[in-house]
């Protein structure tokens, strides 16, 4: 005997909605979220499967119910960008994107608020992603904060905000940039020129955000009296830094001996920011990382605290966001291979933090002694 079929039916229902919010804005802001030729509005569309069209001012969603609630709270959420000044980024818009996926679009609103410095043409310094905004309030919190990450997070340029912030408040008396001189994988030579112009290479970046946030004329009028001081790691040796804000960059790049150095140098009044990616040390083959390490020794101890910044908080171009990804695939899959290796999954996750209160971290940093570079 033949049983009947089953027949299963499934309804898609589809939502519509009307925006009217946007008859009370100029064509201005409009174009500022869909972005030049509506670039934004394609990536909304196509993330989210909805359909977005304009006319008169009037906004028009249809898709999925769910997707069309998301596509609304997206939009609304870019235009109170726009509506407080800023020029909407493809950035943000990618940004705005992944935190939908966890219903925290306005996670984004609120990170605008908090406007760290002003660069020297009045653009604001301020957190672009969760992890940044992380990673800034343990500076706040903090005497001593790692910020560990892949390259395009904005460490070194949020703490040489904080640290100019503070110096221009006269919090502190002087500020103190360092980090090792060691070449990225090349043997330069002996470079020409007195000893600041042989370091000067080196310390480049530190400048570059010195000049954007201070501006030249500052930073050598500061520079000449010793209140802003740009130094290679080697020279922090037999010195007590008090009342100052003191950075040390690329900080993966320091033999264990070289942080204990600088981490002891830490006097009365002073706040310490050290920044680093695990994933790209230029140390020989075999030489431990003085960054590793102090991770080790110091997640347990009160007023250390710890960032671990991701692919996800990549503020530089999209493309950069996805070359990190694919590095951190490549490496993990190639770790895995290797017997007797414990390795975990990249970074690709959500921005983390910890510090003596919450020692979990982000699973893309926690394996600090056995990630590798490629």
């Amino acid at each position: 005997m033949l049983l009947p079929k089953r027949f299963i039916v499934i309804h898609f229902y589809r939502s519509q909605m009307n925006l009217d919010i946007f008859n009370e804005v100029s064509s201005d802001h409009i174009k500022n979220i869909f972005g030049s030729c509506d670039i934004f509005l394609k990536k909304i569309e196509k993330a989210l499967d909805v359909s977005v069209t304009e006319r008169n001012g009037s906004v028009h969603l249809e898709g999925g119910d769910k997707s069309v609630r998301k596509a609304e709270s997206c939009l609304k959420n870019l235009l109170e960008l726009s509506l407080n000044g800023n020029d909407i980024t493809e950035q943000q818009v990618d940004y705005m994107l992944s935190l939908c996926e966890d219903d925290q679009e306005e996670e984004l609103v609120e990170l605008d608020k908090d406007i760290i410095c002003r660069t020297i043409t009045g653009k604001p310094v301020k957190p672009k992603t969760v992890g940044q905004k992380n990673y800034v309030d343990l500076i706040r919190s903090k005497m001593i904060t790692f910020g560990i990450g892949p390259a395009g997070t904005g460490k070194t340029y949020l703490a040489m905000a904080m640290a100019i912030k503070a110096f221009k408040a006269e919090e502190v008396q002087r500020i103190i940039l360092t980090r090792p001189a060691i070449e990225a994988g090349e043997k330069l030579g002996f470079l020409p020129g007195d000893l600041q112009q042989k370091i000067d290479p080196y310390l480049r970046p530190l400048y570059d955000a010195l000049y954007n946030i201070m501006g030249a004329e500052q930073y050598l009028a500061n520079s000449e009296k010793g209140l802003i001081e740009v130094a290679p790691l080697a020279y922090m040796r037999g010195r007590t830094l008090d009342n100052a804000y003191i950075i040390l960059d690329e900080a993966q790049n320091t033999t264990p001996q070289q942080m204990k150095m600088f981490l002891t140098r830490i006097g009365f009044g002073s706040k310490v920011i050290v920044t680093g990616d695990l994933t790209q040390k230029d140390l020989e083959a075999g030489q431990a990382s003085g960054l590793e390490t102090a991770v080790k020794v110091l997640s347990g101890i009160d007023d250390i605290g710890f960032a671990y910044l991701t692919a996800v908080d990549v503020v530089r171009h999209p493309l950069v966001q996805k070359i990190v990804r694919a590095y951190e695939e490549y490496e993990a899959k190639h770790t895995d291979k290797k017997p007797g290796n414990d390795a975990r999954s990249g970074q690709s996750g959500r921005s983390g933090f910890r510090d003596r209160d919450d020692h979990h971290g982000q699973a893309g940093y926690r394996d600090h002694g056995e990630r590798r570079r490629y």
